[in-house]
């Protein structure tokens, strides 16, 4: 592996370290709530909000607009979830699922006349990690350190509807960096694969699963020339099928809340 090759593999990494770092945590969450394809809805939406900044010229050239516009539109979701949560509980998955497909649809019919329309969309859903520099990672570090203290300060914050406002936060950043289905991936894959763990040490572990698959899928991707967020996607899922087959005799019972330890 030359230093060139390195170079773009260091920021990628640490990119998806910042990623795992959060999603770990909020993935526990959201499998505790059933709300699963909350992540899908809000980074789509996010995305969404990216889009319209892209169409728009008046927009297009303010200041950090590809951060703050994407933002807006997720606290806008997360808010419209939060406030359908008190009042459609049983649904409540279901009109998630219909708010993330209303998102997609809106990002197809705003690119259909965009002849870079494809390419863009491409990116927000499968990012593009490799090409992330060390700039780019300055405030989503800044906001992961800030999220983490705080829930490790406050637990409970994470119970309330305050968990909405940092999931959205969350996400928008993440979106940026990694793409829409890695954020599902990260949130979902290594908290799914200690969800019946019983054992020690379960968060630690969670956050290996999240480790092994960015790195595995990062040195496949640099080594065999495949698209970077697919790989790790599919690493990712491998490492957690691995564990949680390899942990099977450490499964609670059926019932069992204790995600995360």
């Amino acid at each position: 592996m030359d230093m060139e090759l390195l170079g773009i593999l260091l920021p990628a990494l640490a990119a998806g370290v910042l990623v795992i770092s959060t999603h770990v945590v909020l993935g526990k969450q959201v499998l505790k709530r059933g709300i699963i394809f909350i992540d899908l809805a809000i980074a789509q939406v996010a995305a969404l909000g990216a889009i319209v900044a892209h169409l728009n010229e008046d927009l297009e050239h303010l200041p950090f607009v590809h951060m703050w516009m994407p933002a807006l539109f997720a606290l806008a979701g997360a808010g419209l979830i939060a406030w359908l949560s008190k009042r459609l509980v049983g649904e409540l998955e279901a009109m998630i699922g219909c708010f993330y497909v209303l998102a997609a649809v809106a990002a197809m019919l705003l690119l259909s006349n965009d002849p870079h329309g494809a390419e863009l969309l491409k990116q927000l859903m499968s990012g593009q990690i490799l090409w992330v520099s060390w700039e780019q990672l300055m405030l989503p570090a800044l906001v992961s350190v800030l999220v983490l203290a705080l829930i490790a300060a406050k637990p409970r914050v994470l119970d309330g509807a305050a968990f909405y406002l940092l999931f959205a936060l969350v996400i928008t950043l993440s979106v940026e960096l990694v793409g829409v289905y890695l954020v599902f991936s990260t949130l979902i894959l290594p908290a799914l694969a200690l969800n019946r763990y019983q054992g020690r040490y379960a968060l630690a572990l969670a956050y290996g699963v999240g480790l092994a698959g960015y790195l595995l899928g990062l040195v496949l991707s640099a080594s065999l020339d495949l698209p970077s967020g697919a790989a790790i996607v599919a690493t990712l899922a491998l490492c957690a099928f691995v564990f949680r087959i390899a942990s099977h005799g450490k499964r609670g019972s059926p019932g069992t809340e204790n995600i995360i330890d």
